[in-house]
C-alpha cells in the first residue's frame, strides 16, 4: 500500500511550539504516515519551510494579533489564503488523503472542501467551541456568535472523523452537531512524558529572594481570570501580609499588557514577575521551582467544558493546584487540586496560603497528580485513539 498523506492545518500557533499538533504530527509519522503541516510563523519559528522529526512544516505570515471581531476577520481571511495557497503546494508534492483541521478558528473547511472533489478525507480536531469563545471574549451573542455557529455546523457535516478533548466536546458534537458517536474519538491534550521529568530540579532565581513560589502558565486573555487572581495575590500581600511568596506568570497575549498594568496599580510589581513566552527548559525551571500552581479561569460556558493543558502540564510536574471548581477541571485534576467557588478571590487566596503552609499536603498531592498522568492523561494514553481515529476514516474509503 502507498504511503498515505496527511495534512495538518493549524491556525492561532507555530509548529513544534504547539504541543499538542506537534505530538499528533509526530505520532502520525512515526506510524507511518508522511505528515505535512501549515501553520503561521512565531517567534523562533520564522522559516517559511522546514522538516523536523520527519514532519514538513510549511509556515506563513499573519497580518496581526486579533484583539475585535473585526481584527479577527482579517487575521482569520489572510490565514485562509495562505492555507489554501499552501495546500496547492503540498498537494502538487503528491496526493493528500486527509486534510486535519485544527481549530480555531471552523473555517478550515473551507480549505478542506475543494479537495473533496479529489477523494480527500476531512478530520476536524475540535481544539475549542469558537461559538462558546466569542462569548466569552464579548460577553455577548449578535450576529458573530450566529455567523461561528453556522460555520461550525458546516465544519461538522463536512467531516468524517471529530476528535475531541474531553467527553464534553465529545458531547456537543454528538448533540449540537448531529454526529454518530462512532464517528467522535477523544483525544486529550496530555503531555509526553518521557519528554518531561518528575520533579525539575529549582531554580531560587525565579523566587526574587522569597521563600516560595506559586507558577501559572497559559494564554494572557481576559477569559483566563488573571484579572481574579491578581486580585487574591492582592488579599495575601496586603490583608494577609504575606511577604514571603513569589508569582511567576508565564505565557502572553492580547490581555497581558492590561494584566501587566492591573499588577502596577495595585502595587504588585515586586511580587509578581512576567516572563511572557520562554523556551521549555525555562518553563519546566520556574514550573519547577514553584511550590503551588494556579488556575484561575473564571466560569463560563467555554471554560466549563474545556480541558485546560496547564492544568495537566503542573500535574505531570507533581505540583499542586488552586482552581475555580469547573467541571472538567475538575475531571482532570481531580485529588491534585484544591477547589474554589466560582470567581471567590478571597478564597482563591486563603487556598493558595493554605497549600503554601501545608508542605506534606502539597506534596501528596502533586504526587497523585503525576500518577494520574502517568496512568490516564499522558501523551501515551491518547495515542492509540489518534490511530483509531485514523484507521477508521481510512477504513470508510
Amino acid at each position: 500500500m502507498p504511503t498515505k498523506r496527511i495534512l495538518i492545518i493549524v491556525e492561532n500557533l507555530p509548529v513544534p511550539f504547539d504541543r499538542r499538533v506537534w505530538l499528533e504530527a509526530t505520532t502520525l509519522s512515526n506510524a507511518g504516515y508522511h505528515v505535512s503541516v501549515i501553520c503561521p510563523k512565531g517567534k523562533g519559528y520564522e522559516k517559511s519551510f522546514e522538516t523536523l522529526e520527519g514532519v514538513h512544516i510549511y509556515r506563513h505570515a499573519l497580518p496581526l494579533e486579533a484583539s475585535g471581531p473585526l481584527g479577527y476577520l482579517l487575521e482569520y481571511g489572510s490565514a485562509l489564503i495562505w492555507q489554501m495557497l499552501l495546500s496547492i503546494r503540498v498537494a502538487l508534492a503528491g496526493r493528500i488523503d486527509v486534510i486535519h483541521a485544527c481549530n480555531p478558528p471552523d473555517l478550515i473547511f473551507l480549505v478542506a472542501a475543494p479537495f473533496r472533489l479529489f477523494g480527500t478525507r476531512f478530520l476536524f480536531d475540535q481544539h475549542d467551541l469558537c461559538p462558546e469563545v466569542y462569548e466569552s471574549k464579548f460577553s455577548h451573542r449578535g450576529p458573530f456568535y450566529r455567523m461561528l455557529s453556522i460555520f461550525e455546523r458546516m465544519t461538522y457535516g463536512l467531516a468524517d472523523v471529530i476528535i475531541s478533548t474531553n467527553e464534553s466536546y465529545r458531547a456537543v458534537a454528538m448533540t449540537r452537531g448531529g454526529v454518530s458517536a462512532e464517528d467522535v474519538f477523544v483525544v486529550r491534550s496530555g503531555p509526553d512524558i518521557t519528554r518531561w521529568p518528575k520533579r525539575p530540579p529549582p531554580d531560587e532565581k525565579w523566587k526574587n529572594g522569597r521563600r516560595h513560589l506559586v507558577g501559572y502558565i497559559g494564554v494572557m486573555g481576559e477569559q483566563e481570570g488573571l484579572d481574579l487572581l491578581l486580585k487574591s495575590i492582592r488579599k495575601i500581600v496586603y490583608v494577609d501580609g504575606r511577604d514571603d511568596i513569589q508569582f511567576v506568570l508565564i505565557g502572553d497575549g492580547s490581555y497581558r499588557a492590561h494584566i501587566q498594568k492591573m499588577a502596577s496599580d495595585f502595587g504588585l510589581c515586586d511580587y509578581v514577575t512576567f516572563t511572557g513566552r520562554v523556551s521549555d527548559a525555562e518553563l519546566l525551571s520556574a514550573i519547577g521551582t514553584s511550590d503551588v500552581c494556579v488556575n484561575p479561569d473564571r466560569f463560563s460556558v467555554l471554560n466549563d467544558k474545556s480541558t485546560m493543558n496547564k492544568i495537566i502540564e503542573y500535574m505531570a510536574l507533581s505540583k499542586p493546584i488552586v482552581q475555580f471548581d469547573l467541571t472538567e477541571g475538575r475531571y482532570s485534576a481531580q485529588g491534585a487540586s484544591l477547589y474554589v467557588a466560582h470567581d471567590d478571590t478571597d478564597a482563591f487566596a486563603e487556598a493558595i496560603v493554605s497549600l503554601i503552609d501545608q508542605p506534606e499536603l502539597r506534596a501528596s498531592m502533586g504526587a497523585l497528580g503525576r500518577e494520574r498522568v502517568e496512568t490516564e492523561l499522558g501523551w501515551g494514553h491518547q495515542v492509540p485513539q489518534l490511530l483509531a481515529a485514523y484507521d477508521h476514516i481510512f477504513r470508510g474509503r
